[in-house]
């Protein structure tokens, strides 16, 4: 499909903005912002994977930046991924490194929204300990899913034009059926264990800036701190839906009922928080993040 977009008569620069994946739920909310910001924007669901139509793409639309929020998580989660290992490969392997290489080719700068889903807790970094960083290798391959997307990252990194944003759990300010917050509640019962998560009202802005700035490299792009799933339902039940009851299971229990292994795991945003000081950006931490989300839901009528 060919992009689609909308651009303001009084255009904030010269940056063009390609969203790739045009019709997700994160490509959504980017465009809603760069409109707000009257940035020139279009959409496109060109698969990553055709070079001839990504080429086609780039050469119609002529973006200075590309947005890629593509790829293929699984449906309803990933565990579909493991039944589908040439899917996968084709969208988040082939198709993530074919739009990098023809951005890189068309001196493009290109925005990768990646996922942090590549590490668990060690011995090293145990639940309230040490952070990983941005440098540290990847040690989880428990669902498929992060096995490709901790080789693709490694071999991204070699394009000078390209961007990384390790997303975790991401949370949007209503209850979307992708956003973390409407699949835990949703549960019969839930796992218990810190991680980082992703408030997109906080860092989706951040995300326009970096690429704005031109800056390359990873970013592990989560709010400062970890939220356990009992401390971000307690939240909710604060402020959205006070009769709201949850049950708690364990790991191993977890374990029984899923095809794959799940990510859980604090990273280490200090390099973002230092960055977006640049910007004149505070990065909140993830329980004040979570506090004001909740707040701005329950002010809209969420339920």
């Amino acid at each position: 499909m060919a992009a689609n977009g909308t651009a303001s008569t009084n255009v904030a620069s010269d940056k063009v903005f390609l969203i790739w994946g045009g019709e997700g739920w994160v490509a959504g909310h980017l465009k809603e912002l760069l409109q707000q910001q009257n940035e020139k924007v279009f959409t496109t669901t060109v698969r990553m994977e055709n070079r001839e139509a990504v080429i086609a793409e780039l050469e119609r639309v002529k973006p200075t930046h590309v947005l890629n929020c593509a790829g293929c998580t699984g449906r309803p989660n990933v565990d579909w991924c493991e039944d589908n290992k040439e899917q996968v490969i084709r969208s988040n392997v082939i198709g993530t490194l074919n739009l990098t290489d023809c951005c890189y080719l068309k001196n493009v700068h290109c925005t990768v929204f990646a996922t942090g889903c590549i590490y668990a807790y060690d011995s090293k970094h145990p639940p309230g300990g040490e952070g990983y960083l941005e440098a540290d290798p990847a040690n989880f391959g428990g669902s498929y899913y992060s096995a490709t997307k901790s080789k693709v990252e490694e071999l991204m990194t070699t394009y000078s034009n390209c961007l990384i944003l390790r997303l975790r759990m991401p949370v949007s300010d209503d209850l979307h059926p992708r956003s973390f917050v409407t699949k835990i509640s949703k549960y019969d019962r839930v796992v218990n264990i810190p991680n980082s998560n992703t408030i997109l009202h906080d860092l989706l802005p951040c995300a326009i800036l970096l690429a704005s700035a031109g800056d390359t490299g990873i970013y592990n792009f989560t709010n400062p701190g970890a939220i356990s799933h009992n401390e971000v339902l307690a939240l909710f039940k604060k402020h959205v839906r006070p009769d709201f009851e949850w049950q708690n299971f364990s790991e191993q229990e977890q374990s029984k009922i899923l095809k794959a292994g799940r990510s859980n795991c604090e990273l280490n945003s200090d390099k973002l928080a230092k960055r977006m000081k640049d910007f004149g950006v505070e990065v909140k931490d993830v329980h004040t993040a979570y506090d004001e989300c909740f707040q701005r839901m329950k002010a809209n009528g969420v339920k």
